[in-house]
């Protein structure tokens, strides 16, 4: 049984990506670095990594060429906020940070409250605040 889980992503430039998840709030795993080829982005209470690898390492992996995004997405990366507020400033953070967003904060189902933005690689992160009270 696996004990550990992360997330790989590719993006063309470490330090940018770095400087764009920092300003949203978020640590860089210190123990493993930030190098030119990858940097350990940690996520939520549990720390569950994501790894970024420039371009080059992330396709060396997979031993092919990764597909581009520009057009869709293969996944929808969604984390939790703990306020309607905390989403419209993650979502400004983002944005502010070099970020955008076709999808502004707006209520959902009636007991979700989110936004879709994309980073600088054009992957996709939900911020969701669920208010459980109001849940159907």
């Amino acid at each position: 049984m696996p004990k550990q889980f992360w997330i790989n992503l590719p993006v063309k430039n470490i330090n940018a990506s770095v400087a764009f998840f920092t300003s949203l709030g978020f640590t860089f795993n210190e123990q493993h670095g930030v190098s030119d080829t990858s940097a350990c982005l940690l996520m939520g209470e549990k720390g569950v990594v994501l790894m970024l690898f420039n371009e080059s390492t992330f396709n060396g992996f997979m031993n092919r060429e990764n597909q581009q995004i520009a057009y869709g997405s293969e996944v929808l990366l969604s984390i939790s906020a703990d306020s309607k507020e905390e989403v419209d400033a993650i979502a400004q953070l983002a944005i502010n940070a070099g970020g955008s967003t076709s999808h502004k904060p707006s209520q959902m189902q009636g007991w979700m409250y989110g936004c879709v933005f994309s980073d600088l690689d054009g992957h996709l992160w939900n911020v969701l605040y669920m208010d459980m009270t109001q849940m159907v």
